[in-house]
């Protein structure tokens, strides 16, 4: 009798917790929902700036907090500041030629060049090409743009606490990181080599996606607007973000965008301009995943171009700006998830057998 009314009572205590630890766990939730991107994209960098932070350990001579700083510190120079840069001169450039667009109601072309340009061209198709609706596509195409980036740069203390939030996580993660998975694996209920297998495949996950198919991308998308500078192509910063996106996209990539701006010059009259900016991209864009393409994409799991750019574009509309590199991380960890749990039962198929 006893014995029962303590097996009751164990069981009280027991749906009490679980009750209370997920009361507690949604308010958590709640509590660090704000800074729930920046936390994620520091665990993202903490993962792939893995090697450098190793390396920094062995210079400062195992100092983990010293390492720590200098690996945070190469990671705000190195991508961060970068990125705000860039992310500041895309959303100004589409900003710019939105209200241009606005203030003319498309009465008007985008330039004098692309009114030439759009002229010539029609000489050479048998369908009328309205240059209205090309500045009617360019306005849908911006007015989207902006409604995803706008909220990025609407709030600036907003983003600089996020910036903030963000290099004080990734300072922890490389100092206290190795005690944090510790603790993680000793609270699942899994069994240890499974939440190893879990981290790795994580691991391989974020280094595949980061490291390879995006890195590769953002460096196309760079020596894009580099061409455009060079060969006189307006708002290159704009065209070199939409370069990045469009080079996800199997087997065209890059050409979305180069071909219609060496069109743009040749049909402008900038025959030479048409010809150099062929020719870059041939070799400065096109080579890319010839030489890079096999050093950056990590070993393991790789995903289909394809389903990258629907993660890219699902993520943008999900999470935001952010959502071109947490989409495809998504997917990727979905994937790894999924492979972990078949061997699972696998394993347990063979333990019944």
């Amino acid at each position: 009798m006893f014995r029962i009314k303590n097996m009751k009572h164990s069981k009280t205590e027991l749906y009490f917790l679980i009750t209370l630890l997920s009361g507690i766990f949604i308010l958590s939730f709640f509590i660090f929902k704000p800074f729930i991107f920046a936390l994620i994209l520091a665990i993202v960098f903490a993962t792939v700036f893995d090697p450098i932070h190793k390396k920094a350990l062995i210079i400062t001579r195992e100092r983990k907090g010293l390492a720590a700083l200098l690996t945070t510190f190469f990671v705000l120079v190195v991508v961060v500041v970068p990125l705000i840069f860039l992310g500041i001169q895309v959303f100004q450039e589409a900003t710019e030629l939105y209200s241009f667009l606005i203030e003319n109601s498309g009465e008007v072309d985008i330039s004098s060049n692309a009114s030439l340009a759009i002229q010539n061209l029609t000489s050479f198709s048998p369908a009328r090409v309205n240059s209205l609706d090309v500045n009617l596509y360019l306005k849908q195409g911006l007015n989207w743009l902006l409604q995803h980036l706008g909220p990025l740069f609407a709030g600036f203390a907003k983003v600089i606490i996020s910036i903030f939030i963000f290099l004080f996580a990734l300072y922890y993660l490389f100092k206290d990181g190795h005690k944090l998975k510790k603790t993680v694996i000793a609270l699942s209920p899994l069994q240890d080599i499974h939440d190893e297998t879990i981290f790795n495949k994580i691991a391989i996950a974020i280094n595949s996606v980061v490291r390879g198919n995006l890195t590769i991308a953002v460096i196309q998308g760079i020596l894009t607007a580099v061409g455009f500078t060079i060969f006189g192509v307006p708002n290159p910063f704009l065209w070199g973000s939409v370069a990045a996106i469009s080079a996800l996209v199997p087997s065209i990539g890059t050409a979305l965008v180069l071909l219609p701006a060496i069109l743009f010059l040749y049909f402008s009259g900038e025959t030479f301009s048409a010809l150099g900016l062929f020719l870059w991209g041939m070799m400065a864009v096109g080579l890319i995943d010839n030489f890079l393409g096999p050093k950056l994409v990590e070993r393991g799991m790789r995903l289909h171009p394809f389903l990258i750019l629907l993660s890219i574009f699902g993520g943008i509309s999900f999470f935001g700006p952010l959502g071109f590199l947490l989409g495809p991380l998504v997917l990727s960890l979905l994937f790894a998830l999924l492979e972990i749990y078949s061997a699972i039962s696998k394993e347990h198929e063979g333990r019944n057998k």
